[in-house]
This record gives C-alpha cells, sequence and structure tokens, in this order.
C-alpha cells in the first residue's frame, strides 16, 4: 500500500563523512542503564567540533558480556582534521560524565576495527593512580575505584568511518501529530542495527546562513510554521503546523537509507501527516546525497 499522503517532495538529504565509537553499556537496573545511556549521548554539538552520540538498540541480558541489561550507544565526530584526536576528547567526557558517574556502570567495545583508542590516559586515570587494568568476561578491562564501588571500562575501543546526517522531514497538521508521527519513526530506526538518531525528534532545522554567525547555525525560518504568514518567501505548505525532523547516522550509506525507509513506512497513513521532505544545504556541505525519490 502507498503512502497516504501528499506526493514526497523531490529533494535530498546531503550526508557528511564521520567518525565513530560503537560502545555497549550495562548497569544493574533500567534506571542506572537508561540514564548513562541518554547521559552520555545527549547534546548534539557537532557542529560546534565536538560530537554527538545516539542509541542504537536495547540488548537483553542474553547479548551482553556480562549478562546484565544493556544498551549499544553509538558517539560520532566529524570525519576532517585530526578527527581520531577529537573523538578521543569528546568520547571521554561523555564516558566520564555520563556514564562512569551512574552507579553500577560498565563499558564494553562494540566495534571491530583495526584502529582503536586506548581510554587508559583520559579515563582510566579517573582513578588517580589507584585504577589497574584486570581480565574480565574475557577482555582487558580498567577497573576504577569509586565510592560505590568500581567502574570497568574496556581499555581499546574500536574506531570506524561511518555517514552521518541522513534526514526526513514529516509535515504534519499539528505538533500533536508531529510528535506521534516522530516517535513512531524513531521506533523504527531502532530496529535498524547500525543507525542511531542523534537528536530522537528534532524541533530546529537549521540553514547554512544565519545573522548571527558567533552563535553558529540559527532557525531554518524559511519553514517555521509560526513565519508562514509573517514573511514573503515562507516554503511551509499550507495547513501545515509543525515539522519534526529526524537526524540518521549510520555506518554504511545503505544502512541509512534503510533508516529512512524504514522511518517512512512506519508512519504511513498516520493521522496528522500531509507530507514528506528532507533538509540540505543546497548541496554546497555533504560529500553525498540521497534522494528521497530514489527510497
Amino acid at each position: 500500500m502507498g503512502l497516504v499522503v501528499m506526493e514526497v517532495e523531490d529533494t535530498f538529504c546531503e550526508v557528511f563523512d564521520g567518525r565513530y565509537v560503537r560502545l555497549i553499556v550495562t548497569a544493574a537496573d533500567s534506571r542506572r542503564l537508561r540514564r548513562a545511556t541518554y547521559s552520555s549521548t545527549a547534546l548534539p554539538s557537532t557542529v560546534f567540533g565536538e560530537a554527538e552520540g545516539g542509541l542504537e538498540r536495547w540488548l537483553g541480558e542474553d547479548e551482553t558480556p556480562d549478562g546484565r541489561s544493556g544498551s549499544i550507544i553509538q558517539i560520532w565526530v566529524n570525519k576532517k582534521g585530526d578527527s581520531k584526536k577529537v573523538l578521543e576528547i569528546e568520547l571521554s567526557k561523555r564516558i566520564r560524565q555520563g556514564i562512569l558517574v551512574v552507579p553500577t556502570t560498565t563499558v564494553f567495545n562494540a566495534l571491530e576495527s583495526d584502529e582503536m583508542i586506548d581510554i587508559w590516559e583520559r579515563v582510566g586515570h579517573c582513578g588517580d593512580g589507584y585504577e589497574w587494568e584486570e581480565e574480565r568476561y574475557g577482555r582487558k578491562m580498567i577497573n576504577i575505584p569509586l565510592m560505590m564501588g568500581e567502574f570497568l571500562i574496556e581499555r581499546k575501543l574500536g574506531l570506524g568511518d561511518g555517514f552521518m546526517g541522513g534526514n526526513v522531514w514529516f509535515y504534519c497538521d499539528s505538533i500533536e501529530h508531529a510528535l506521534a508521527i516522530g516517535d513512531r519513526a524513531v521506533a523504527a530506526i531502532e530496529e535498524v542495527e547500525g543507525a542511531i538518531t542523534s537528536f530522537d525528534i528534532c524541533a530546529a532545522g537549521s540553514k547554512v546562513e544565519t545573522n548571527y554567525p558567533e552563535i553558529g547555525p540559527t532557525t531554518n525560518h524559511l519553514y517555521c510554521p509560526t513565519l508562514r504568514d509573517r514573511i514573503p518567501d515562507s516554503k511551509v505548505p499550507e495547513g501545515v503546523r509543525s515539522i519534526p525532523e529526524i537526524v540518521i547516522n549510520a555506518r554504511s550509506i545503505e544502512e541509512i537509507k534503510e533508516a529512512m525507509r524504514a522511518s517512512i513506512k512506519a508512519v504511513d497513513g498516520m493521522d496528522g501527516l500531509l507530507g514528506i521532505s528532507s533538509g540540505n544545504y543546497g548541496g554546497k556541505l555533504g560529500s553525498h546525497k540521497i534522494y528521497l525519490r530514489d527510497l
């Protein structure tokens, strides 16, 4: 059955080259696991030369090295300059402040790679010199003593090349419908192995041009529904009141395409969906293009 919406726009998204690590996080219970997962992957900021992350999927007790419930997360940086060094620094911040501080958590490598990041200097030394390396779960782990037991992290983490910034826009007739549509799209992408949504549902698509370069990207005013009747060049279709953006990173272009297809299929026929589009920068920035109509 085809999509019960207006015609999919003849447009494309731009995809950027990136570098990432893929980690398994485990904890003693679901509250601690969710806290560590969401804290370590929050605040996307690659546009400022830093990092972004996301949840790939949740894991059952039979899928983790230590037999506890877990998650697979990814942390990404743009592939430019000394991207390995940037990722090492940004990853260490997210592990130290987003995972290590959450009681009972453990981190394992989840990416086979010939290129590794040794996390001893930037995370291991949180033990202030009292840390040690040990063999556990068949892996070389750093043991960092804490006031609430210990924090374990696999010493070497695989580094991979991937792709960032695939996206889908959903034209919706209300914010309420947009939230329901966005949630279903994100849930569908979680079923695609290797793909993450770095913003979950993003409310603020951006543009290259800005009146305030000192603060970075600003609102994509052409697609703000509240400006439709206030500016002469609005591109918001009639009847559209909300445009959620779902941003996708993945290990391959094909995984991004699969995630985009899955999100579109998942929302087919939902109440309030008026159309489908995608954001881009006029082809000026991304090294790769994915055309919606090719999906």
